[in-house]
């Protein structure tokens, strides 16, 4: 069996800068403080995942994303509202909050009020939104189980929260706030 964690401890590694792993709806993911910009670095390069391409961020409720939501539209903020908590991930235009390897090259951050009860308890005893992206190096599938994660990641990690995934059957929808545009589905 794996070494696990308390939450308070995954919360305590989270505020050293640590890198952690936990479960999301459908996949094991990888978490961070998205304000650190070494514990950011660290997780990319443990993943092999181009800084370009960005990472999700996961709140509780929409409120913990307020510093990164000033500024959209009345229309705008309904359709994040009407869609969260759940597997909808937006593209929202970044206001300047978002540290550039969460953002990588984009002009959008991408942010996800999550159902599952777990990351939730995550982010309300963290304090804020956290870093969400799969498991796994980049090209290979993400892990689905602790041990995947423990049989990847091992001693890289500075703690894991075990716990169920969330029972959905593929990673969270993608879309533009600005355009509707679905990006993955």
């Amino acid at each position: 069996m794996p070494q696990t964690h308390s939450l308070d401890a995954v919360v305590a590694a989270l505020r050293r800068g640590g890198v952690i792993a936990y479960p999301t709806e459908a996949v094991w993911g990888l978490g961070c403080d998205p304000d650190d910009a070494a514990a950011l670095a660290r997780l990319l390069r443990l993943k092999r995942r181009d800084p370009g391409k960005g990472v999700i961020l996961v709140a509780a409720d929409i409120g913990q994303f307020a510093p990164w939501l000033a500024g959209l539209s009345p229309s705008q903020r309904e359709a994040l509202e009407a869609s969260w908590p759940g597997p909808h991930t937006w593209l929202v235009p970044d206001n300047g909050r978002t540290a550039p390897l969460v953002r990588g090259e984009h002009d959008r951050v991408a942010l996800r009020v999550s159902g599952h009860p777990l990351v939730a308890e995550l982010c309300r005893a963290f304090g804020g939104p956290i870093v969400s992206t799969s498991a796994n190096r980049a090209g290979e599938p993400p892990a689905m189980t602790v041990d995947e994660v423990c049989a990847t990641f091992g001693d890289a990690l500075d703690a894991v929260l075990d716990g169920p995934l969330g029972g959905h059957d593929r990673p969270s929808t993608i879309r533009d706030l600005a355009t509707g545009r679905v990006l993955r589905g």
